[in-house]
């Protein structure tokens, strides 16, 4: 019986639900800025997996580069996210003045009045 198939499955599904985790933590202490550098290191870790001779090793590390590739994209996101109130903003972040405010309803029912 071969599980190959299953194990990378399984750690392809742990790989991305831990991209998640880390999306969220770094849009909060380092903000989306970081994207250009996250995406840096998963385009060097893929390449990097066309040279590894050990099949398994290098199909980690290329669901490893290739996690983070994905994640880089999903930065942006994750600070509109943070904008519409959907996780919280760190305040302590230096930089997080540039973070966008959540839309006010208030100005909204303002502007429709006029």
């Amino acid at each position: 019986m071969n599980l190959t198939g299953i194990f990378f499955g399984l750690f392809t599904a742990v790989a991305i639900g831990l991209g998640f985790v880390w999306v969220i933590k770094l849009e909060y202490y380092f903000g989306a800025r970081s994207a250009m550098s996250v995406a840096l290191i998963g385009f060097v870790i893929t390449l990097a997996s066309l040279f590894i001779q050990d099949f398994k090793l290098s199909a980690i590390v290329g669901i490893v580069g290739g996690t983070l590739l994905w994640g880089a994209t999903e930065l942006p996101d994750q600070k509109e996210r943070v904008a519409l109130g959907m996780f919280p903003a760190n305040p302590k972040r230096r930089g997080s003045k540039d973070t966008p405010q959540p839309p006010s309803i208030a100005g909204n029912i303002e502007r429709d009045k006029s």
